[in-house]
């Protein structure tokens, strides 16, 4: 990954990010380490691999993985405790974990729902809370919310998770008013269709990936790293006075305003 520009205030920093081992999240995790930062992370899967593998590449600056669940909230509102034990009190939270599933609205029975909404929006929620004293403590600090353009869009195949993606957008508007007394600031960063691996094994198709590049305004299918600039420009105070905001990195198919 090359880096594009410096926030010299990152270095150093502790954050912390939701599903930082994998996908866009260990996008995330990379780049904050070329930062400079502490990088503590959560993901159901072992990420010991991807952690020597970030120590060796930024000369000993590992991430702290732990293992957890973000639907269970003790356990992850114990994880955030952990990182802020081990790396200070936090600058940036960075909810970046979410889930997809494809599924038609006749599909959806309690127990799904319970499922996506646990994932996609409780978790953002209490995360958040649990933040939000150890960033007041230290005087502020940033926190950003993963949302999607696929409610703008009006997508359907995920009602679900456009409705929780939606409702993230409330959620950071509210917090950034609750909490902006305390220089806490609260955003929403929006990608587009982002060629992660998992993207490409699950969901692109050679049509379908045709189709939506002839919506954007800009050619190039977007790649992880299209998204981590534009989230070290939230975490760090260059974008001191944004708060409350909906940032879209997309390639131009949706406009906001």
């Amino acid at each position: 990954m090359t880096r594009t520009a410096t926030f010299h205030d990152l270095s150093g920093a502790s954050v912390y990010i939701t599903g930082g081992g994998s996908g866009i999240g260990a996008a995330l995790t990379d780049g904050f380490l070329e930062q400079g930062a502490k990088v503590a992370f959560v993901g159901r899967s072992d990420a010991t691999a991807f952690c020597d593998e970030m120590a060796e590449k930024h000369d000993g600056n590992r991430p702290h993985f732990m293992p957890c669940d973000i639907t269970d909230i003790a356990a992850l509102k114990a994880t955030i405790d952990e990182a802020t034990e081990r790396h200070g009190p936090l600058k940036a939270l960075v909810n970046n974990a979410a889930n997809d599933a494809r599924h038609s609205a006749n599909e959806v029975d309690e127990t799904f729902w319970t499922k996506m909404l646990d994932i996609n929006l409780k978790a953002y929620f209490f995360a958040c809370q649990a933040a939000a004293p150890t960033m007041r403590k230290a005087g502020g600090g940033s926190i950003i919310n993963f949302s999607s353009i696929s409610y703008m869009m009006g997508n359907a195949g995920y009602p679900l998770y456009t409705m929780a993606n939606s409702g993230i957008n409330g959620l950071t508007r509210s917090l950034a008013r609750e909490f902006g007394p305390d220089h806490i600031r609260v955003n929403a960063l929006a990608p587009g269709w982002v060629l992660t691996q998992k993207q490409k094994d699950m969901w692109v198709t050679e049509e379908g990936l045709a189709a939506h590049l002839a919506r954007q305004c800009l050619p190039d299918p977007l790649e992880p790293r299209d998204i981590v600039d534009g989230v070290l420009f939230l975490a760090s105070n260059t974008s001191k006075a944004m708060t409350g905001q909906a940032l879209v990195i997309d390639g131009g198919v949706v406009v906001t305003g």
